[in-house]
């Protein structure tokens, strides 16, 4: 049995940019009571915060419990009744203004500019720069019908990197692009993880929706984790499920 069951987030806990139902947070409570859990994305802390520390039961173990926004490079443990960070890492000032620029060039030079959005496209989240290519604020039905199957936005993704050398650029969610320093990905989270929780790699799984070359839950397969690739949250919870009952 592992020690540590790890996740992604949007696609395989909740919805994009969606809380967690109250299923999965009875399902991860479960869970908690016989490993513990990671959980790693691409969103800050707020998103954090709405999408999962705030929809656990009461009951969950909250002890047990890593939550690793932007990709691991920022950590939050549970301690003495309130979330506290153990570390950030934050690009500076000039390093987000080439971002951003790079962005701008990017969609001119590809084409794909979307014909309505909805809410700000570029979101600063300290340690990594997020694209979201219909706006923060877009419908999750508008998200899902623009790049189901990811064309798009490997497109994007490789103008970017002519345009970004040495820093790394990764799909993520249903519309999104994360730009984190060069080596970042889930892979990177998952071995900072290892470091802090002081769990192995061998002793971690990684569940996500995105496991394959190119998707930003590949790189946990590619860091030597076991994982296991689910369509969606109902398939999320029918795996942790059996988890679970192996072992009672």
């Amino acid at each position: 049995m592992k020690k540590l069951v790890a996740f992604d987030l949007d696609g395989t806990l909740a919805l994009s940019k969606q809380p967690l139902k109250e299923d999965m947070g009875e399902t991860l409570a479960d869970l908690l009571t016989v490993a513990d859990v990671a959980v790693i994305s691409g969103g800050d802390w707020p998103q954090f915060d709405k999408q999962v520390a705030s929809r656990l039961p009461e009951r969950a173990d909250r002890a047990r419990l890593w939550l690793m926004p932007t990709t691991g490079t920022k950590l939050y443990v549970h301690k003495d009744g309130s979330w506290q960070t153990v570390y950030a890492e934050l690009f500076d000032d000039a390093e987000k203004q080439k971002i951003i620029t790079a962005f701008g060039e990017a969609l001119e030079a590809t084409g794909f500019v979307p014909e309505q959005t909805w809410g700000e496209r570029i979101e600063d989240r300290g340690s990594q720069i997020t694209f979201s290519a219909l706006g923060q604020e877009a419908p999750l039905e508008a998200k899902e019908h623009w790049d189901p199957d990811f064309a798009k936005r490997k497109v994007i993704q490789a103008d970017l990197r002519k345009r970004l050398p040495g820093l790394a650029i990764n799909m993520g969610g249903a519309t999104s692009i994360d730009i984190t320093r060069e080596g970042v990905d889930k892979g990177y989270g998952l071995k900072k993880l290892a470091k802090e929780s002081g769990f192995a790699l061998s002793d971690m799984l990684f569940i996500g929706d995105a496991i394959f070359p190119g998707g930003n839950d590949y790189p946990a397969h590619e860091a030597g984790v076991d994982c296991v690739r689910v369509r969606d949250p109902q398939e999320t919870i029918s795996v942790v499920t059996a988890i679970v009952a192996c072992q009672k």
